[in-house]
């Protein structure tokens, strides 16, 4: 009995020696998974900051001091972070009573038309303002930023756009320029870090009663759940939005609030080599200077409220917001809390009202016309503040009376550029490439000195990119829809001043004759990409 007992005894010793193994045995691989992460989350950090792309900014919201920048006022491309400042433009319609959360938005061909990602929505349907502003902040939905910047730009995308460029301007955004309402490739749509920062505090603090909306996680539209692609959003603690967008010109772009403990940032990173390394450079930035971020302060906006954009929706007579905007509220005090919303569901048209939306619609025509000269973005002022946020005296809040009027605003904006731009890759919230007219235009015409001739002999331009790099991956993009025609073209880029900047012209050269030239680019066009041909 007592050897039985022993056994038992020893059987039982064996067990738990066994049961403690195994718990040790998975302590250990759940530490080394969790040091794994962290380890790849920095290596990924750091190339990122290392990458030729990359710009970055880290903004105290309290105070307005720059805790971090690098390349803050480069100019680079916003992709989807357009649609920042089209929500901000919708906020501003909401306060005015020119519109309702409940307002149907009406969908043209042209706002039906636009490139994936879409809610899919065909022409002649409707969705709400509240589903247009989810659509934007969850799936950075493309035909629904345009059927938004249409209704209030009074018919015209374009003039919604120049509507944007005056507010990012009046906002201190002084080297932005906007061009359509969704962040779709154009040479001409450029931003920098600092002014993408100077709009994340401005959302916050302009529209606390509608910023929540930056934080939704997924919304039902109709039969399908569209879940948000911030993926900071309910993974770091105190992360309330606010947008993310790439583009292959673009790279990678993510802006982030963060308010926790009684502080508040705002950072930027623009140009990302990938979803992961973008992601994980923005953690990195949190985690390193939200500590060192102010917890007083906080008291006066750091951004002054511009002066409404002119009325240009038609509707009988101003409203005022009512129920459904007030039912809405109670849900933007839950800021740090992952949630689902239910949009609620307009009068729609038969053809909006089917419940399988399309994911894909046809690539829209050329949108823009050829402009006179290459320009890439409008040249400002620079302050003499020493506020490295606050660029410039802003103006103090003007109360206006507004009207509805069809005419065109009159609105300084720079002459358009070429909108080519090579196509999308990667990320599932890729907004694919719509292509526009080039105009030929020599550095004679433009008073520019060429620094780099290249081949002589006819050549084939193709657009201008604010940097070398950037024309060389649009050229190695379109020689490879060009087929034969380019197989032998050498591709190069020609720097030329304009206005102080130096852009540079994406050509392929080596063509023997002009009937060479005019194939090639007869072979870009059926391949969708605008050009023209030349003599060198």
């Amino acid at each position: 009995m007592q050897e039985k007992s022993g056994i038992v005894s020893r059987s039982a010793s064996s067990v738990s020696s066994s049961r403690s193994g195994n718990f040790l045995a998975k302590l250990l691989a759940i530490l080394s998974v969790a040091v794994t992460i962290v380890l790849v989350d920095s290596v990924n950090a750091d190339a990122e900051a290392a990458n030729s792309k990359y710009a970055g900014i880290v903004v105290d919201a309290k105070t307005g001091n720059v805790l971090y920048s690098e390349n803050a006022d480069r100019l680079q491309y916003p992709a989807s972070l357009t649609k920042m400042m089209t929500i901000y433009m919708t906020f501003e319609a909401l306060e005015q009573g020119r519109i309702r959360l409940d307002t149907p938005v009406p969908f043209s061909a042209h706002a039906a038309a636009q490139a994936p990602t879409k809610l899919g929505v065909r022409a002649g349907g409707t969705i709400t303002v509240e589903q247009g502003i989810l659509g934007l902040v969850t799936l950075s939905a493309n035909d629904a930023a345009t059927a938004l910047g249409e209704m209030l730009g009074g018919g015209s995308e374009d003039r919604f756009a120049q509507l944007m460029t005056a507010k990012a301007h009046a906002l201190g955004m002084t080297r932005t320029t906007y061009r359509n309402a969704n962040g779709l490739p154009n040479t001409a749509q450029m931003t920098t870090a600092r002014d993408q920062a100077r709009l994340g505090i401005a959302l916050r603090q302009h529209f606390p009663q509608y910023y929540g909306y930056f934080s939704t996680r997924a919304f039902k539209f109709g039969s399908r759940t569209i879940r948000s692609h911030n993926r900071l959003v309910g993974s770091v603690r105190g992360v309330d939005g606010i947008k993310t967008g790439y583009t292959r010109a673009a790279g990678f772009n993510l802006v982030s609030s963060v308010q926790v403990d009684g502080k508040s940032i705002v950072g930027v990173v623009l140009g990302g080599a990938s979803t992961p390394a973008r992601d994980a450079q923005m953690r990195n930035l949190i985690a390193t200077y939200l500590p060192k971020a102010s917890s007083r302060g906080g008291s006066s906006a750091l951004i002054a409220q511009a002066a409404p954009a002119p009325a240009m929706i038609e509707t009988p007579a101003p409203v005022q917001p009512q129920k459904v905007q007030q039912k809405v509220q109670p849900q933007m005090a839950q800021q740090q809390i992952a949630k689902t919303i239910t949009a609620a569901q307009p009068p729609v048209s038969a053809a909006a009202a089917d419940l399988s939306l399309p994911h894909k619609g046809p690539l829209p025509d050329a949108r823009y016309q050829a402009a006179e000269t290459e320009v890439a973005y409008a040249e400002t002022a620079q302050s003499k503040s020493d506020n490295p946020l606050v660029a410039q005296p802003m103006p103090a809040p003007t109360k206006v009376k507004t009207m509805t009027f069809k005419q065109q605003a009159s609105v300084a904006v720079p002459t358009p550029a070429p909108a080519y731009m090579p196509p999308e890759q990667g990320d599932t919230s890729v907004d694919e490439v719509t292509t526009a007219s080039t105009t030929p235009t020599s550095p004679a015409s433009t008073g520019a000195a060429s620094t780099s001739d290249g081949p002589s002999g006819w050549v084939v331009q193709v657009g201008v990119s604010p940097n070398r790099q950037m024309a060389m991956d649009l050229l190695e993009s379109a020689k490879s829809k060009g087929g034969r025609a380019l197989a032998s073209a050498k591709p190069f880029a020609v720097a030329y001043a304009a206005g102080g900047d130096q852009l540079y012209r994406a050509r392929f050269g080596g063509f023997d004759d002009q009937r060479d030239a005019v194939n090639a680019c007869k072979a870009l066009k059926k391949a969708g990409i605008k050009c023209w041909a030349a003599a060198q």
